[in-house]
């Protein structure tokens, strides 16, 4: 009984003196420049779980368990806006027990994330769900409508959940809803650029420039997300780290090489 206490005790001094040390590194990061949008593409949910020998559904469990954690720390470092690639249109053609269990975490994680005092509000972040979201089950449409009413009102920060997201979907809704609006104008003048960029999803939530996208898990490719948002400055960044495992010492040299080049550009 005397070892399980000393035990529980050292554990729960490594823990704070962990987070006293983040914190500390994190003040560090944010006295120099800080992007004002960073998106990420959670990569390697089941390929952690499968080398942990995990079920798949556990790997999806950690994967928005460590969304929360970056989350927080993107607050901590002032990031205006946080967008997360959580589900593709293209993941529906998973097996149906990998879909369900998919979307019974996305509705309880939904439901958790807009209770008062959690971390949208402690930090005034508004949550907007990001994609096709009539392809939804009904439940956790809900749930999400019920997190973006709660959250309308935070101007603090922007956190877009990308469910159910693809960059081809967004690019051509955007070019439809352009269209459209010509058309009650009746105008016919030629669309430029920057009408299709304004009717992006995120552009519509009010989301800033995307400074860096970060991809976990080791594989270098878009897999169709934020296309035309990280076609100019946007900084790409990948992690061979699985995603429930990255964590701020994987974050600190993505932001550190953004604050080189930011400075370079100074120099």
């Amino acid at each position: 009984m005397l070892l399980q206490l000393i035990s529980s005790s050292l554990d729960w001094l490594r823990n704070q003196a962990s987070a006293t040390a983040q914190d500390a590194l994190i003040k560090v990061l944010a006295a120099g420049p800080i992007p004002q949008h960073v998106a990420f593409i959670l990569d390697g949910n089941r390929r952690y779980a499968r080398s942990k020998g995990m079920q798949v559904t556990q790997g999806h469990t950690d994967g928005f368990y460590n969304l929360r954690k970056m989350l927080e720390i993107c607050m901590k470092l002032k990031v205006r806006c946080v967008s997360a690639y959580a589900f593709s249109i293209e993941n529906f053609k998973r097996s149906p027990e990998e879909v369900n269990a998919l979307m019974d975490l996305a509705e309880a994680k939904l439901l958790e994330l807009c209770q008062r005092g959690d971390l949208l509000d402690q930090y005034g972040i508004r949550l907007v769900v990001v994609g096709h979201k009539d392809m939804l089950p009904e439940r956790v449409l809900a749930a999400a409508e019920k997190a973006e009413n709660m959250t309308k009102h935070n101007d603090k920060a922007i956190f877009n959940l990308c469910m159910p997201y693809t960059s081809r979907d967004e690019i051509t809704t955007a070019v439809h809803s352009a269209v459209k609006t010509r058309l009650e104008n009746d105008d016919d003048t030629e669309i430029t650029p920057e009408e299709i960029e304004g009717h992006l999803m995120t552009s519509i939530a009010g989301s800033p420039p995307l400074d860096i996208l970060v991809r976990s898990s080791g594989v270098k490719r878009l897999s169709d997300y934020l296309l035309w948002q990280c076609s100019e400055d946007t900084q790409l960044q990948f992690s061979s780290t699985y995603w429930p495992e990255f964590g701020l010492l994987d974050f600190v040299p993505v932001i550190l090489d953004y604050q080189r080049k930011v400075w370079s550009k100074e120099a």
